[in-house]
């Protein structure tokens, strides 16, 4: 399925660490702050899964960049890509750099990028790079649970009460907008013969059966002509992935070469 290239097998390990990293980090926001103590453990697992995701596809992306470059003296590290880039270099969908907003936003935006996590992950697992299916194989059983779970918040907030449902509707007003990036390919992924549109189909398939079940209805129905935000693939970013950056990375950048 995926054609080896090194310049493009770097690039798209970036993309997948990025967003995970950044989500993980969003999320980790909720921490001390959720609606009930059940949830606040639960979204605080979920970014620590997200986290965890990210270093294994860090530490690839390093491995790979080092062999390229045949740098020894000071090798490119996990450390190093998460914490020592510019928000033009990182490569996530700028879904999962939006604000957390309310309980309502952040379980949406756990839902749209599960739902695409999901079955990217398991078109993954048959990738030729063994390394990358690996990773894949590990992570699905997180992103499994990650998607359960928001989508059942999903149903539950929008087929609640008044107050719930137009949250949720709200939600959807100020997401729906960057869930086409998800699917719309770039350099890497068309290199990499990443199969979006199927992933696609899966994505509208699942949204619809959960939206149904929550008495929603995405702008225009799912596949609808909606204009979608694009860039951060490319690493053209919204001013909130420089926030998330500053704090992320504070430390690193203060006291240079600090390890844990």
């Amino acid at each position: 399925m995926i054609r080896m290239n090194t310049d493009s097998l770097i690039a798209y390990t970036l993309h997948l660490a990025d967003n995970s990293l950044i989500l993980g980090q969003r999320n980790a926001e909720w921490c001390g702050h959720g609606p009930i103590l059940e949830q606040d453990i639960a979204i605080t697992n979920i970014s620590l899964d997200l986290i965890g995701q990210a270093r294994s596809f860090y530490q690839y992306a390093a491995q790979q960049i080092n062999q390229l470059t045949n740098n020894t003296s000071s090798p490119v590290t996990e450390d190093s890509l998460a914490y020592l880039r510019t928000e033009r270099e990182f490569k996530n969908c700028l879904l999962v750099e939006q604000p957390n907003g309310d309980w309502a936003q952040t379980v949406l935006r756990q839902f749209f990028f599960s739902g695409y996590q999901y079955f990217l992950y398991q078109q993954l697992q048959q990738s030729k790079d063994e390394t990358l299916a690996a990773i894949a194989e590990k992570s699905l059983k997180e992103v499994t649970y990650h998607l359960r779970w928001s989508g059942e918040w999903v149903v539950r907030l929008g087929d609640g009460t008044d107050e719930s449902h137009n949250r949720m509707l709200k939600a959807i007003d100020e997401l729906w907008s960057y869930t086409g990036e998800l699917f719309m390919p770039v350099w890497y992924e068309k290199e990499m013969d990443i199969q979006l549109i199927e992933i696609k189909k899966n994505w509208d398939t699942k949204v619809n059966a959960v939206f149904t079940e929550a008495s929603l209805t995405p702008p225009s129905g799912v596949g609808g002509a909606v204009f979608m935000q694009t860039g951060g693939k490319t690493g053209i970013h919204t001013e909130h992935l420089g926030f998330i950056l500053s704090d992320l990375q504070y430390l690193q950048r203060t006291y240079p070469g600090s390890e844990w």
